[in-house]
């Protein structure tokens, strides 16, 4: 797949109601500093793009890693002509032809219809080219600043701008600095050049083409100036092929061979969302080293960081895929989130641009873990490992930092309810509590056990009567008047339903716990086999993954959020994948495809699309922290996976039509596979797993060893 095949409009057809993906029509370089997309609409907040619109505004220079999170640092570009009769973007916007623009990952291209003038733009890491053609009559750049902003003239084509605008940060005044410098002369700026919410235009010299280098920076000015002139020389066609290559190297690391054509663009418009997040967030000084901005000191300090991301979602698949194919950005990536704690001292939850605090759990735990099993960064374990107990053992005095309730947790074994979403804390708690015991084990640290047997915890919530997870007050007491499908209140964006399947590192347990396999596969079949209910008092009013869930009809099989995203998975706990299976290839193609609408709920940052690509290939990180991914029901007939390690993973399925709903049969490089997972050193090893696929599924007995990890053992 070649870059130009992908539309970023995938996913972006959204509403504060409802959500197709909630994604953004993003063009950038992988992991860039700045996406750029046409901003349709400075009237709905976070959702000033809609595939429908048909009023352009501007190219938006944008931070924004989704709608609930909000934008920082953006502003916008809008190539204009002749007279504006007043400084507003209101007044200056213009109408365009969405069918006859350019959506994509490496450029952007939109022809103004009131302006009749084209503008190109081709992103770089730390800035770009707009190539404006067909300039008109008195041209100019309408630079709106929806924000506090200084604008100043540095010489005859040179601009340097700064703004101040932001949804949360430690710093006040945290400043994104614009340079931009123009092939022709700068005639004039139009509008106050500083204020709050303003308007500027910058008129150039008449030419039916106008070149318009830029960068930018969170450091300063002069650093904005270091990142133009690394580009100085370079052209429209040098900015073009830069960023193509870029896409397309990251893009050919998994090569598809399959029947369905449609089905082969959902694959890669799902692997393009995979590499947007999270955000470089440092920069090269003059003398080549990396430096970034410490929001809470305010200061420069030296080495890598990352931001625009939640790990509450992104922990199960967007970093698990990293450890196959792209390594080196993870190992650089586990740096930089060391750097966050080393900075703030405590592990990051959700940055944007620095820590937000949302989520319940410190989900980082389990990037953490993952790495270590997979022995990436153990030069960074030991410090990672005593930024995790830190987390586990202290309270920080800003809600925003480390776990809430984490001494009552200590206290009672789990959080109690007078903490919102009280069970999903218990629960993500128990989890990481293991995955600190995964990275004590691998640094030999005596504490590996008391953080193994804290991770069992969560059987102090669970309630035999009713079968689920359940919020308790300090005494010991269930919270009355339980109901299985009330959203919210104890229940992190969803019900007990979904959320009392979440013990990833001890499904033996938990089956264990619920009255053996038999009943617990009755309790998943109930899981799928009833309507998508709910109730909305926990809330007060229809949150939109409520809305979503019912839109899809899977049952309590909430796809369309992440504490969903391993519940096929769970009758492999049991010995019987081939319930699965269908499932799994009804969500695949019943629920995703390459549209606006190509979501079944919020993508968030990778995290869906990460669920998506590792589905189709076959297999899915349940428990991340293990190192083992649970076999699945691959989608297409032939995949080649270019690993990390150098090798090569070629995955085939045969014979692969519509009837084909049950995996028969699987080979390790040409042996039968006689277990329910591949572990990660089989995968990065290389070499061929071939599917055979069934239309009639073939039950058999499992061994004791052919399960997935648990952490009690199998009764």
């Amino acid at each position: 797949m070649n870059v130009s095949m992908i539309d970023t409009r995938h996913g972006t057809d959204n509403q504060y109601s409802f959500s197709h993906g909630n994604c953004l029509p993003y063009t950038g370089v992988p992991f860039g500093m700045n996406f750029f997309a046409p901003q349709t609409s400075n009237q709905r907040g976070s959702w000033w793009f809609h595939p429908e619109d048909r009023t352009f505004q501007g190219f938006r220079i944008t931070h924004q890693p989704s709608p609930w999170m909000g934008d920082f640092s953006h502003m916008t570009l809008l190539p204009l002509n002749g007279a504006v009769s007043e400084l507003s973007l209101f007044h200056a916007q213009s109408s365009y032809r969405p069918e006859e623009s350019c959506f994509n990952p490496a450029y952007l291209n939109i022809k103004t219809q009131r302006y009749q003038s084209t503008g190109t733009l081709v992103p770089s890491m730390y800035g770009g080219l707009l190539a404006i053609d067909h300039c008109g009559e008195n041209p100019g750049l309408g630079l709106s600043f929806p924000g506090t902003y200084t604008v100043k003239q540095m010489d005859d084509q040179t601009i340097a701008a700064t703004l101040i605008n932001f949804s949360g940060c430690e710093d006040d005044q945290f400043t994104f600095h614009f340079v931009c410098r123009f092939a022709s002369s700068i005639r004039a700026l139009e509008g106050p050049l500083k204020g709050d919410e303003g308007f500027v235009i910058v008129r150039f010299a008449d030419e039916k083409q106008e070149n318009v280098h830029f960068a930018t920076s969170f450091i300063s000015e002069e650093q904005a100036f270091v990142n133009l002139q690394r580009e100085a020389n370079w052209t429209l066609a040098d900015y073009q092929s830069s960023a193509a290559e870029q896409w397309n190297e990251y893009l050919s690391r998994i090569e598809l061979a399959h029947h369905d054509r449609k089905q082969v663009s959902t694959f890669y418009h799902n692997f393009y969302r995979l590499f947007l997040f999270p955000q470089t967030f440092y920069e090269i000084d003059e003398d080549g080293r990396k430096i970034h901005w410490d929001t809470l000191t305010r200061s420069v300090k030296s080495g890598p960081l990352y931001t625009n991301n939640g790990f509450w979602d992104t922990y199960k698949t967007v970093y698990p895929l990293f450890s196959l194919i792209a390594v080196e950005k993870l190992e650089e990536m586990l740096e930089g989130f060391l750097n966050s704690y080393r900075e703030i001292g405590f592990l990051p939850k959700w940055l944007s641009p620095d820590e937000r605090g949302l989520m319940p759990g410190t989900l980082i735990d389990a990037v953490i873990a993952d790495a270590a099993v997979k022995g990436i960064r153990p030069d960074l374990m030991p410090e990672l490992l005593a930024a995790m107990k830190k987390a586990a053992t202290q309270q920080s005095a800003n809600s925003n930092y480390g776990r809430q309730g984490t001494l009552d947790y200590l206290t009672y074994g789990y959080v109690p309810l007078d903490y919102h979403e009280s069970v999903n804390h218990t629960l993500d708690y128990c989890y990481s509590d293991f995955c600190i015991s995964q990275v004590a084990k691998q640094v030999d640290d005596a504490e590996m056990a008391h953080y193994q047997k804290q991770s069992l915890n969560y059987q102090h919530i669970f309630d035999p009567e009713t079968g689920f997870m359940r919020a308790k007050d300090k005494e010991g007491h269930f919270r009355p008047d339980f109901n299985a499908h009330r959203w919210g209140k104890d229940y992190a964006e969803g019900s007990a339903w979904q959320s009392s399947f979440a013990v990833y590192h001890d499904f033996a347990g938990l089956i264990a716990a619920n009255g053996g396999a038999d009943r617990f596969e009755e309790k998943l079949i109930d899981l799928c086999n009833q309507e998508p209910d709910y109730t909305t008092e926990g809330y007060g009013f229809e949150i939109h993954e409520m809305s979503e869930m019912a839109a899809i009809d899977f049952g309590q099989l909430a796809i369309s959020n992440q504490p969903s995203f391993h519940y096929p998975y769970l009758f492999s706990y049991i010995g019987k994948p081939e319930m699965a299976q269908p499932l799994i290839k009804q969500l695949l193609t019943q629920c995703f495809d390459d549209s606006a609408k190509g979501f079944p709920g919020d993508e968030d940052n990778g995290s869906m699309a990460g669920w998506y690509l590792f589905n189709a290939l076959g297999f899915y990180p349940v428990t991340p922290g293990t190192g083992e991914y649970v076999i699945g029901m691959p989608l297409f007939d032939q995949a080649t996976i270019k690993l990390s390690s150098g090798k090569t993973l070629t995955i085939r399925s045969t014979p692969n039509k519509p009837q084909q709903l049950f995996v028969d049969a699987v080979a390790l490089n040409h042996k039968p596979v006689e277990k329910m997972f591949f572990s990660h050193q089989e995968l990065i090893a290389g070499g061929s797993i071939d599917f055979k696929l069934g239309i009639v599924p073939r039950s058999r007995t499992w061994t004791a060893d052919a399960y997935p990890f648990s952490l009690s053992p199998r009764q």
